[in-house]
């Protein structure tokens, strides 16, 4: 039954996702926006600097605080404006695939990504007083609310580059002159073309670039943002790694994008102060589900390492117990292993699933802050917990609790799986046992 099954999901499942996650474009995108995860990761962290989670009568707090605009501005020139960096590692990504200069894919598409904005003329007297002067450009949708705009933009570049360098329509160099003058030279045509399109579709045609992808986009984020979504998400990722295949990468490419502008509408909540409006943005994931790597695999690993009675089980448990507590669990998924185990398949769906539940209604009800920082995925469980939502200590309480459920919800399987194990090795100590007691016999007899 389960070796029929995992054929139909081989030659139905496995080729076309794995088509998919190597789509150029899609892992363009994937790429591309992993690439802006440190600018993310440490422009979040002022977010805590500017409101650290200490008591308000301290003179520290106070002093942060007061100081909060000045503080927040490093967040504000990264994570605030992400999707203009994520559109730049968009275009250059994809122009490595058609074997194109990285650099100018990377240029046309952020200029055709700017292109979508309409600066704002500010009145004389009004720009005096802010210190500005003429044309002001908006930068609400520079983050995660233009992200959308910055893919179509980036692929539509980097496509009329691939266009004109094919059809041969540019201007070339002679040998002589240096590759980067040479090169430079070539991008001018689709420059021109890129320019000349997005600029008349943005100005002269009046076309709001934003608001009409918000339009289409903002049912997707709202569903993203629910318990069934984030429940699916949660069995797809798990049930295709049941089998081998990455998970994470397939799904996460195409999600990311919405989980990033959940994200970034509570990281803007909270610098203005405001509530957050989100639970599911990608540290939800990974704090409160992800505990230990996908399948929430913390509480396998230390049964395995303190439990076990089978040799292998307790010598493999005591392996990835390290490398689990910093949610690395290719060890555990391909040593244990769960990939087509059915007995550890179970808990393996299930067991995030009713993290994710528990950890929604706490963040639903207020009982645990909403996430609004990205911190590193390899910091141990708690830690992680505590920085991703602000500093709100309730979260590692949490995160253990659900640590602990993890090990409540895979101790049974657990127990089965060491049975089974322990039964094999008895087996093959009885076979050895056997094999010894015929030879010995043999050499008597010879004698």
């Amino acid at each position: 039954m389960l070796t029929a099954f995992t054929n139909f999901i081989e030659l139905h499942l496995a080729g076309p996702m794995a088509k998919i996650a190597n789509q150029r474009h899609l892992r363009a995108i994937r790429d591309g926006i992993i690439a802006t995860l440190p600018l993310i990761i440490v422009g979040s962290f002022f977010l805590i600097i500017a409101f650290p989670p200490l008591p308000q009568s301290w003179g520290i707090y106070q002093f942060l605080s007061s100081n909060a605009a000045t503080i927040l501005l490093p967040y504000r020139m990264t994570m605030y404006i992400m999707s203009l960096y994520a559109t730049f590692g968009i275009g250059a990504s994809l122009s490595k695939t058609y074997n194109l200069d990285v650099v100018s894919g990377g240029i046309l598409s952020t200029i055709a990504f700017l292109l979508t904005f309409v600066p704002v003329n500010i009145p004389l007297e009004a720009a005096e007083a802010a210190g500005t002067s003429g044309f002001v450009l908006p930068m609400a949708n520079l983050g995660g609310g233009g992200m959308f705009v910055g893919i179509i933009t980036s692929i539509f570049a980097v496509e009329v580059y691939r266009l004109t360098d094919k059809s041969k329509f540019k201007i070339t160099m002679p040998d002589q002159v240096p590759p980067a003058v040479a090169r430079s030279f070539e991008s001018l045509t689709p420059t021109l073309i890129v320019i000349l399109v997005i600029s008349t579709i943005s100005y002269y045609i009046g076309f709001d670039w934003h608001s009409a992808v918000s339009k289409i986009v903002s049912p997707l984020i709202s569903a993203t943002d629910t318990l069934p979504s984030v429940l699916l998400l949660i069995f797809m990722i798990t049930f295709f790694w049941a089998f081998g295949i990455h998970g994470v990468s397939i799904i996460g490419s195409l999600a990311r994008p919405l989980w990033l502008q959940i994200l970034e509408a509570n990281t803007t909540a909270a610098a203005a102060g405001e509530t957050l409006p989100n639970i599911a943005a990608e540290p939800f994931y990974q704090w409160f589900i992800w505990i230990g790597g996908s399948g929430c695999t913390i509480g396998l690993a230390i049964l395995l390492a303190f439990t076990a009675k089978s040799k292998y089980a307790s010598k493999l448990g005591k392996a990835i117990i390290t490398p689990s507590i910093f949610n690395i669990n290719e060890p555990v998924i391909f040593g244990v292993p769960i990939v087509l185990n059915p007995t550890l398949i179970i808990p393996f769906i299930l067991t995030p699933m009713a993290c994710a539940t528990i950890a929604w209604f706490a963040t639903r009800l207020g009982f645990v802050s909403a996430v609004t920082i990205t911190a590193p995925w390899t910091l141990p469980g708690p830690i992680g917990a505590y920085l991703a939502t602000g500093g709100d200590w309730r979260a590692a309480v949490l995160n253990c609790l659900l640590i602990v459920l993890s090990v409540v919800m895979y101790y049974p399987f657990v127990k089965i799986y060491d049975k089974n194990e322990l039964a094999k090795e008895h087996a093959l100590e009885q076979e050895k046992s056997e094999a010894e007691e015929l030879v010995s016999t043999t050499v008597v007899e010879s004698k």
